[in-house]
């Protein structure tokens, strides 16, 4: 069983940085891909990010590129997600999850979940 935490969203206003990072328990992490995905009010949830066992391999949403960037600290057992040049429609409750196989995947196919940050860019 791995449990992940979440933490660092806030109120920002348009145009700024966050920097959200999930902190997992287990030493299963290090093999374990991870995602990060948001959910808007009447949204479905969506992909933001993804990453492989080893962070060699990434994949970004078309509508963060270049301005969001994931990374992972296998030592430290936590995932990132630095958050730059922030638009009001980037304001989700953000979600960590973790898939039990080394290769990302930009779908659902995820085993853990956090419990989610709020991030509210304001215009």
């Amino acid at each position: 069983q791995v449990q992940l935490v979440e933490s660092g969203g806030g109120l920002v206003q348009s145009g700024g940085s966050l920097r959200l990072s999930c902190a997992a328990s287990g030493r299963a992490f290090v093999w374990y891909a991870m995602g990060w995905f948001r959910q808007a009010p009447g949204k479905e949830r969506e992909i933001v990010a993804a990453i492989n066992y080893s962070g060699s391999s990434t994949a970004y949403a078309d509508s963060v590129k270049g301005r969001f960037t994931i990374s992972r600290d296998n030592a430290k057992n936590t995932v990132y997600l630095q958050m730059n040049s922030l638009k009001p429609e980037d304001t989700a409750v953000y979600y960590c999850a973790a898939r039990a196989r080394p290769l990302l995947t930009t779908g659902n196919e995820y085993d853990y979940w956090g419990q989610g940050t709020q991030v509210t860019v304001s215009s």
